[in-house]
């Protein structure tokens, strides 16, 4: 714990950093070249052919000697650049004044998301009709070439993929010097390793859930924060919910009933089943947590975010980002064992299927097995989602996916609460039933079709299918006598199933009008979700004392006496116009219009049964402008609205339906680029909710609600994410939120909204030894702190702040690496949240936990 913690950064940068250099030369640079007697004059000794790369650490070692010859003292002045199509890439030619030679240290090339980038040391841009140099879709895999000025001595060229980093050859050539900018497949760099796990680390520079295209962060005008795989895994994360929260802004409550995540973003629930979490940008609807097996990066877009993904709540989405099949060979394989008798094992297996690399697969499965600190309590699960992507020809490819869960799990309400505090009870009693139990069966399918007209111009069609059948059975809390600790209880059951079909299909195209560059999105959504659950409630279950529980172990039949038949249906169209006015200067204009329909079909016995429709529309705006007064600092501000439909049996007092909940967020914030591998985020916004039901002043029997409530969140966040050294990662945040009732008929004005803590903060890093002996050893230290908060909408009780404490050690040894976690090292008692506000399902939080993993990647 004190290697990670002790470390200061003088001694992080007294390390054996020339050798730990060279050793990462050595595995990055995949060409240095030289051609002709010019290069002989300049640097004295001929260096070896373009297509040798260097293979031993003293062969680098001469060839950057001898690259040095050639650097001067004063900066080097670029009067030019040039990019050319040639047969096996592209060539990026930079010009010098006088033909002075450039000082390049390969060391400096790099691939960041689907960037490649190489920082030019002792140089300065001095264009003849320009400050910076851009090249638009030079070819059909290259978006964008751009060399900028860095700061005031270095210049940095940047060739970013349309879809992925490119795969053809990119040559920075100078003189009679040229480099390769491609890193070397199969080299493992200690800053940047493209394996099957993407790209090791915590830098993450774009995001294409905020715009639905591949967006530097820095040029989006909106907060949107990404969790890395390497976070996934330093953490051993397998929960959503705990991987977000290391993102400002999110109120990780723990697990509803046991099996569900509930967590709430600026104030407000994001939903597995309500439609608020996507996958790979597809609408997603599930019982119970999703899971983390095949997932590449989650990325968290924060505010109302209906422009592009349609009905969802205001707080923002989640985006699920899985695993893509790799061109080259990977297999990979952990186990994991824990206490609580928890064992886990994982395999991900990738590569092509033929010998032209047109077919490529991914399997990613995973099993778990583990009790809990709560009585009765056990999980089981197994996935399994594999993966085909088929290239088609050079503009065209088709990606098939799929996705099976088989989950059980102890169906468990919680704890309660006495007074103004949870009750004072062992925080693993179990207040349910031993039998009780969650369980489900889903599958998934669906596909990316994706197709490039030109090089401006592409489509791209999601489609994806789910079906569940999940079970819910065991008798839940009713009331508590506060003073003998008596608990009634009913039997509760839930069965039936639930279909899901969604598809978008987007246009993307990039045009000028004169010196105004427009990215242009088009989409068009439907989907559709049907619903035929079954239960059984409110007869009556033997209580429980919660003092001195003794259960009844009754099972009760699993006969329906209620039913629903629901189909809702929706269909978006979008447009959306990223314009670059200026280099520095950018707009995002775009609006939405959805029409949705729900049929719902009641039948509760013995009442009659009852049917309800409702059509209804919604129109979304957003606004956004990103000014950046240098290429590493963003300011921003933006204005964006939501909306979600409300539930057709939902009713005025005249039968007539409610209009949608609408949201509306305006956002200002700055964006740094701290270092080349670290980002950091500080964003200021004011949220409101319009069209809460609350009750009918004029109903004197209380049964009917109108639509004049409101409700608000505004705070401040901040977000860090990267690597501060080589080998120091960080991820780390805080927020602070004031959500509060600002309209309600019955709720006193002024209430805090239930489980929003004012205050939250995050760290996460890791520090791994780059160097000698220990070469390999890293720990990790994390660090949650959560303020205290009201546990319901009346206010009536507090849930006490908690500050928990985490840690890591690893080492990690050529392709093996053991991984050893500790979660609440100090064991501190606490309690995450209460289910939507319920006295009686407190949920309290994990004890001291440890687990142990060895994973291994070939």
């Amino acid at each position: 714990m004190h290697l990670g913690l002790g470390i200061t950064i003088a001694s992080l940068l007294s390390l054996n950093l020339a050798h730990a250099k060279a050793e990462v030369r050595e595995l990055q640079v995949k060409k240095l070249a030289a051609v002709e007697a010019q290069s002989q004059a300049a640097v004295g000794t001929r260096l070896k052919d373009f297509d040798r790369p260097a293979t031993t650490l003293k062969e680098w070692e001469e060839k950057l000697e001898n690259s040095k010859l050639i650097s001067q003292n004063a900066p080097v002045t670029v009067t030019d650049v040039q990019v050319n199509r040639v047969d096996d890439g592209l060539n990026v030619v930079l010009e010098t004044e006088e033909g002075k030679p450039l000082s390049i240290d390969a060391t400096n090339f790099r691939a960041e998301g689907t960037s490649l980038i190489a920082d030019i040391p002792n140089a300065v841009l001095a264009l003849p009709n320009a400050q910076e140099f851009s090249a638009e879709n030079p070819s059909e895999e290259i978006a964008n070439v751009r060399v900028t000025q860095l700061d005031a001595a270095t210049i940095r060229v940047n060739v970013t993929g349309s879809k992925v980093l490119p795969t053809s050859e990119v040559t920075l050539r100078t003189g009679a010097l040229a480099y390769s900018l491609n890193p070397e497949e199969g080299d493992l760099d200690e800053e940047i390793v493209v394996t099957g796990e993407g790209q090791r680390g915590y830098f993450a520079p774009n995001s294409s859930t905020a715009t639905k295209t591949d967006t530097p962060i820095l040029e989006i005008p909106g907060s949107v924060q990404v969790v890395p795989r390497q976070v996934l895994n330093d953490q051993r994360v397998i929960r959503v919910g705990d991987a977000v929260q290391n993102v400002s802004g999110v109120s990780n409550l723990g697990q509803y009933q046991g099996y569900e995540d509930l967590i709430f973003l600026r104030g407000f629930q994001v939903s597995t089943f309500q439609g608020s979490f996507f996958r790979d940008g597809v609408r997603t609807f599930t019982f119970g947590s999703p899971d983390t097996t095949n997932l590449e990066r989650i990325e968290v877009l924060k505010g109302p975010a209906s422009i592009l993904f349609g009905q969802v709540e205001p707080g923002g989405i989640i985006n699920l980002v899985t695993k893509q099949p790799l061109r080259d060979p990977y297999y990979a394989a952990q186990l994991t064992i824990g206490n609580f008798d928890t064992y886990e094992g994982a395999v991900d297996l990738s590569g092509p299927l033929n010998d032209e690399k047109t077919i490529l697969y991914r399997l990613n499965t995973s099993y778990r097995t583990a009790g809990s600190f709560r009585d009765f309590v056990d999980k089981q699960r197994f996935f399994l989602a594999p993966s085909l992507t088929f290239q088609l020809g050079s503009k065209t490819s088709l990606r098939l996916d799929a996705d099976y869960t088989d989950d059980s799990v102890g169906y468990d309400t919680g704890l309660v609460v006495i007074g103004d505090r949870p009750a004072n009870i062992p925080i693993g009693r179990f207040l349910n039933e031993p039998f009780s139990n969650f369980s489900k069966e889903e599958f998934g399918v669906g596909y990316v079709f994706n197709h490039r007209f030109s090089d401006n111009w592409s489509v791209r069609n999601n489609f994806r299918y789910q079906k569940q059948r999940p079970e819910r059975y065991g008798p839940q809390p009713d009331a508590l006598d506060e003073v003998t600790g008596e608990l009634l209880r009913s039997q509760y059951w839930a069965g039936g199933y639930y279909e899901n079909f969604f598809t978008d299909t987007n246009v993307i195209g990039k045009f000028s009008t004169g010196s105004i560059a427009h990215q242009l999105l088009f989409g068009f959504e439907y989907s559709k979700t049907i619903e035929k659950p079954e239960f059984r409630f409110g007869f009556e279950y033997p209580s429980i004392n919660i003092f001195n529980p003794v259960y009844a172990r009754l099972r009760y039949p699993k006969d329906p006496i209620g039913y629903r038949d629901d189909t809702t249906s929706t269909v978006g169209i979008y447009v959306q116009d990223q314009i670059a006015l200026l280099p520095n200067l950018k707009l995002l204009l775009g609006a939405r219009y959805d029409t949705f329909k729900q049929n719902r079909v009641f039948e509760f016995q013995p009442d009659p049964r009852q049917e309800f429709e409702q059509s209804d529309g919604a129109v979304t705006p957003r606004f956004g402008i990103v000014y950046q007064p240098s290429e590493t600092v963003s300011l921003y501000g933006s204005y964006s609205r939501s909306f979600r439909p409300s539930f057709a049996a939902a009713r005025n007092g005249d039968n007539s339906a409610f209009e949608p909940e609408t949201g509306e967020q305006f956002e200002v914030g700055v964006k740094a680029q701290v270092t080349p591998r670290l980002i950091a985020t500080l964003a200021a916004y004011h949220l409101t909710k319009q069209n809460v039901t609350t009750a009918d002043p004029n109903d004197p029997s209380g049964l009917f609600q109108i639509q004049t409530g409101e409700v608000t969140s505004k705070g401040i966040e901040l977000d860090v994410l990267g690597e501060i050294l080589p080998g120091w990662n960080i991820i780390a945040s805080t927020a602070y939120i004031d959500a509060r009732i600002t309209q309600d008929n019955v709720l006193p004005v002024g209430n805090f909204l239930d489980n929003i803590p004012e205050w939250t903060a995050s760290l996460w890093t890791t520090y791994e030894i780059q160097t000698g002996n220990l070469k390999g050893l890293g720990v990790g230290l994390g660090l949650y702190y959560v303020a205290a908060r009201s546990g319901d909408l009346d206010n009536t009780f507090e849930l006490p702040s908690y500050f928990r404490t985490d840690a890591a050690l690893f080492y990690r040894r050529n392709n093996w690496k053991a991984q050893l976690n500790a979660r609440n090292l100090f064991n501190v008692e606490h309690f995450t949240g209460s289910s939507f506000g319920d006295r009686l399902q407190v949920i309290p939080g994990a004890p001291f936990t440890i687990s142990g993993t060895v994973s291994v990647e070939f």
